[in-house]
């Protein structure tokens, strides 16, 4: 069982920047494929960033890539989200999940767990 708590979300304008944090409880964090979602009021959940275990292979989506950068601590059983250059349909609920596959993952039902999410808007 894993538990994901996400943070960092908040209210940003257009072009600035947040660093959303995922805290995992467990102590096999280090196993787990992370990744992040986002829901957008009235849309499905769509695909943002993953990262494999050990960090070294990391997906985008085509509308982040170049914006945002997916990383984790397994020290700190943490993964982190840099978000730069923020625009407004960048605007959602983002959430962290864990996959217990070892391959980088875009479906949600991929996912094993999830985080309660986290708002992120950005304004124009």
């Amino acid at each position: 069982q894993v538990q994901l708590v996400e943070s960092g979300g908040g209210l940003v304008q257009a072009g600035g920047s947040l660093r959303l944090s995922c805290a995992a409880s467990g102590r096999t964090f280090g196993s787990y494929t992370m990744g992040w979602f986002r829901q957008a009021p009235g849309k499905e959940r769509e695909f943002v960033a993953a990262i494999i275990r050990g960090g070294g292979r990391t997906s985008y989506a085509d509308s982040v890539k170049g914006r945002f950068t997916i990383s984790r601590d397994n020290a700190k059983n943490t993964v982190y989200l840099q978000m730069n250059s923020l625009k407004p349909e960048d605007t959602a609920v983002y959430y962290c999940a864990a996959d217990s596959g070892s391959w980088v993952e875009a479906r949600p039902e991929g996912y094993d767990y999830w985080g309660q999410g986290t708002q992120v808007t950005v304004s124009s």
